[in-house]
């Protein structure tokens, strides 16, 4: 009777070893998915096209600026503030974004004013940039898809 179970567990575990590769392989999008993030995050600085000055010179950040991700036809799907070092981040979920449509129909739009960080600077208009994206970071189980402005440009009215 020992024998037959021993056989039995045996024979179990050979089957569940066999089936796992295919239940992973079947169920790999859905796992990534609920185990993932997609975050779009960078630094918007105060200048005409919001990005760094030439070779790194100072160059003043842009805090408390609205910034939206646009999808389609202007759709504001999210939204964020950058914090007092020009810095903003958005979180989204990979169920309900695909990373292609993403890169290709969406951008972020700047909508606060550049002159609310430096007088000097249009009081009308914004920045807009379309997206890329950087790869992703394992952080222990989670899978984090990171994203970042492609390159800032003044969109002359918003």
């Amino acid at each position: 009777m020992a024998l037959k179970t021993l056989m039995y567990v045996c024979l179990l575990v050979a089957a569940m070893a066999l089936a796992a590769p295919m239940a992973e392989a079947q169920l790999g999008g859905l796992i990534s998915g609920l185990l993932g993030l997609i975050r779009i995050q960078d630094t918007v600085f105060c200048t005409m096209d919001g990005n760094m000055g030439v070779n790194g010179t100072a160059t003043p950040v842009f805090p408390n600026a609205l910034v939206q991700l646009q999808c389609g036809a202007g759709n504001v799907v999210s939204s964020a503030t950058t914090n007092g070092s020009g810095v903003f981040s958005i979180l989204l979920d990979p169920l309900q974004f695909l990373l292609p449509s993403l890169l290709n129909n969406c951008n972020l739009a700047v909508k606060t004013p550049l002159s609310n960080c430096n007088a000097a600077l249009p009081s009308v208009g914004g920045l807009i940039s379309s997206l890329q994206s950087l790869g992703s970071t394992l952080v222990g189980l989670l899978n984090i898809i990171n994203i970042v402005p492609a390159g800032f440009r003044l969109l002359p009215s918003t």
